[in-house]
């Protein structure tokens, strides 16, 4: 009887355990595992505090210094980074300094660096000064782990193993910017796909996932710069890749770089990642004008006139990415006014300054909305037709890299140090 009693009680503990995982979602790339910011899981914290330890599991020294946010795969954390001559960070290297681009994988369990490999040795090339020689957040299927760097005016996308080792290392093309490199690799099918977008013959580039060979290059119009990651989603019957960039929004498919239909503007300059609620699609930028659209993605050619469902310039943000969640989008702009729009209809319902300065794009589980500013403070909000802050989480860091969300643990990635914070009353003591 005992002995029944000890198994019973070992199935139910397994059975726990695989509902645990089947809830969890790794986050393989830029905005997670739909690249919009949002998680299924439910079981996060909302609150942490460095300085009391609250809810903090882990955090380990990062070497050198990259604004890309960190990647989970099961067991496995992806983050890249530059390193000058001596350790120092690029800030207070020398102009044209010669500096490696890192990319390093880590234990999730414990933050220890598993291995550590150079894909790019080069002078640091010039920058905006809210910018890094690091940025372009990898991606990965589980097998091969992406990334982007910039190299003497060439983009090179590389492929590791998990083992560290390099399978492919390609230069798809140039890029100039006046405001240095950033573009993170998109995984759809069985292509890498990476925006080109600068000041030049700017183009987009789809990559065989096995090899690196060029599938498909799609020139780019205007031949100007842009740091937007599109995103994929099936709307209208077709298979649309959407992204703003290159004065324009545009949606391509993704098979073959052909276009589907674009749209002149709003603006000259894109950061932020495009969302898609099922119904519209949300766009914020940018410089020098500010704007928010919402977009109907049914069109063909140019939609210019015909498909923007609203329109405002108020709270809009140029680099943080916004969220979209049930009836509401929510944005902060760069200078901390955050704002929840009715999603429908474009009505503001509320405003709040809740922060000094964001660069971090918003993420979002369970119903809640964290936003995360440049001092390290998250704001965890409730959307609704009134402000509701719902908790605040704390480090002692500087924050300009997106938050990541894997198996009820929330990452982030600061000046010096990436962060594991998970809900653990031992992490209280």
């Amino acid at each position: 009887m005992h002995r029944r009693v000890i198994a019973a009680f070992v199935v139910a503990l397994f059975a726990l355990g695989l509902a645990g995982d089947a809830s969890a979602e790794n986050w393989p790339s830029w905005r997670g595992p739909r690249g919009d910011g949002t998680s299924d899981e439910t079981n996060l914290p909302t609150e942490w505090n460095e300085s009391e330890g609250k809810n903090l599991l882990w955090k380990v020294p990062l070497p050198g210094l990259g604004h890309a946010s960190p990647v989970v795969w099961e067991d496995r954390i992806f983050v890249v980074t530059c390193v000058t001559a001596g350790g120092a960070t690029p800030e207070s290297a020398a102009p044209d300094a010669p500096a490696e681009r890192v990319l390093l994988c880590l234990d999730r369990k414990d933050g220890r660096t598993l291995w550590q490999k150079t894909v790019v040795r080069s002078p640091l090339e010039r920058k905006h000064k809210l910018n890094s020689h690091a940025s372009g957040t990898p991606a990965t299927d589980g097998q091969l782990v992406y990334v982007a760097f910039l190299d003497r005016a060439e983009m090179v996308v590389a492929a590791y193993d998990f083992s560290g080792k390099e399978v492919w290392h390609v230069r798809p093309g140039k890029f100039s910017s006046v405001h240095g490199f950033c573009s993170c690799p998109l995984l759809f099918e069985d292509l890498v796909i990476v925006n080109g977008d600068h000041d030049g013959d700017s183009y987009i580039v789809a990559l065989q996932r096995g090899t690196g060979e060029t599938v498909w290059k799609t020139p780019r119009a205007h031949k100007t710069r842009s740091y937007v990651t599109p995103i994929i989603r099936d709307i209208g019957g077709r298979t649309q890749m959407i992204l703003a960039g290159d004065k324009s929004v545009t949606s391509y498919d993704p098979r073959s770089g052909n276009l589907h239909w674009y749209m002149d503007g709003p603006t000259e300059q894109f950061v932020a990642s495009l969302v898609f609620n099922g119904k519209l699609l949300f766009l914020t930028a940018g410089y020098p004008e500010h704007h928010m659209l919402a977009i109907r993605a049914d069109g063909s050619g140019n939609v210019t006139d015909t498909h923007v469902a609203w329109r405002t310039q108020e709270g809009a943000s140029y680099v943080p990415s916004p969220i979209a969640v049930g009836d509401y989008f929510l944005v902060v702009s760069d200078g901390g006014i955050a704002s929840c729009f009715v999603a429908a209809t474009g009505e503001r319902v509320w405003k709040k300054r809740i922060g000094p300065h964001y660069s971090a794009s918003l993420v979002t589980a369970n119903g809640l909305v964290y936003f995360t500013d440049d001092n390290g403070v998250t704001k965890v909000v409730r959307p609704g037709r009134e402000y509701e802050e719902v908790a605040e989480g704390d480090l002692d860091d500087y924050v300009y890299a997106s938050p990541a969300i894997s198996g009820g643990q929330v990452f982030v990635r600061g000046e010096k140090n990436l962060y594991c914070i998970g809900k653990s009353e031992a992490a209280g003591k």
